[in-house]
């Protein structure tokens, strides 16, 4: 093998959060198993260079990026509709279910899907935490109270139908583009983690945040598949190992992320809603049609392996 094998790793998160700090684990780990046979070179922020997240996985598969992490609702979805299972409102109860979803048949389907496809390698999937809904006008509890909000969604057309059936008005961007029209007041709403709310300051703008959890985001992490499967197998075995360690550091801390975020957006005043049993139930079935038509559309077998065991 020459020595050393480049690896360009970017990704569209600060430094400091909890998918830089999985990519900067995997740099370790990696290094750790090869020594100064491998040099990593992180690009923690794309938006820095003036990119937009959806080119992150564009530039993967043409060669300029070794791998990446993304979300799959990026674009790849409307290519490869199988992987729509992953945007549907409220398939998932918790992250739990999510990751036995994803580490187990699901997450092995979906990987072949893409792979047959197109120029990637799926080598895992990180944890994005469930989406919220928060906005710069009223307390959200009903879906009524979602009427008229013109919000920001990522360019996706089950998000964009799902919050039509609950009465908002979809404005469909990237994210760079999405946070200049909130600071505009060109936006009401928006609807992300809570990581990504505090991470890319989008509580400036904001001063409510409903715990609505209707979006899991899951982000995979991508491999140019003509430079993976180029490498010898001690090295495609050291990175999926590194990877597998990476998955597990970022998910541990997301979720203590989650509890320490809210914690310091309450103490910068915002505020927050928790829906009771009932009112999440209201949420799901204004958005049910949603679903229905996946389940029409769709393989039986993926709501299968998506249904708890």
């Amino acid at each position: 093998m020459s020595l050393p094998f480049q690896i360009r790793f970017a990704g569209y998160s600060p430094p400091y959060t909890t998918h830089s700090g999985a990519a900067a684990r995997f740099r370790e780990a990696l290094t750790d198993r090869l020594g100064a046979a491998v040099r990593v070179n992180i690009f923690w922020n794309v938006f820095d260079f003036g990119y937009k997240g959806m080119d992150l996985i564009n530039m993967v598969e043409r060669g300029q990026l070794t791998m990446c992490y993304s979300s799959t609702a990026y674009g790849l979805s409307d290519i490869i509709p199988e992987l729509q299972i992953l945007d549907l409102p409220y398939i998932f109860e918790n992250e739990e279910h999510a990751h036995q979803a994803l580490d187990g048949e699901l997450g092995a389907y979906l990987t072949r899907k893409i792979e047959s496809l197109k120029g990637f390698r799926i080598l895992g999937y990180w944890d994005n935490g469930f989406r919220h809904i928060s906005n710069r006008l009223r307390p959200i509890r009903t879906p009524e109270d979602c009427a008229g909000l013109r919000i920001r969604l990522m360019p996706n057309e089950i998000h964009k139908k799902t919050f039509k059936l609950l009465g908002a008005v979809p404005i469909s961007t990237d994210l760079e583009q999405g946070l200049a029209m909130m600071a505009a007041s060109e936006l009401d709403a928006q609807e992300n983690p809570l990581a990504n709310i505090a991470a890319y300051g989008i509580h400036k703008f904001h001063k409510h945040i409903t715990m609505s959890g209707h979006f899991y985001a899951a982000r995979s992490i991508f491999s140019h598949k003509k430079s993976f499967d180029a490498w010898p197998s001690e090295v495609q075995a050291a990175v999926r190992e590194s990877v597998h360690e990476a998955i597990v550091f970022q998910r541990e801390a997301a979720r203590a992320e989650e509890i320490q975020k809210r914690k310091e957006l309450e103490s910068e005043g915002l505020i927050f809603v928790d829906l009771s049993e009932d009112e999440r139930s209201s949420f799901v079935k204004v958005v049910s049609p949603v679903l229905a038509e996946a389940r029409n559309r769709l393989p039986d077998e993926l709501f299968r392996m998506v249904s708890r065991q």
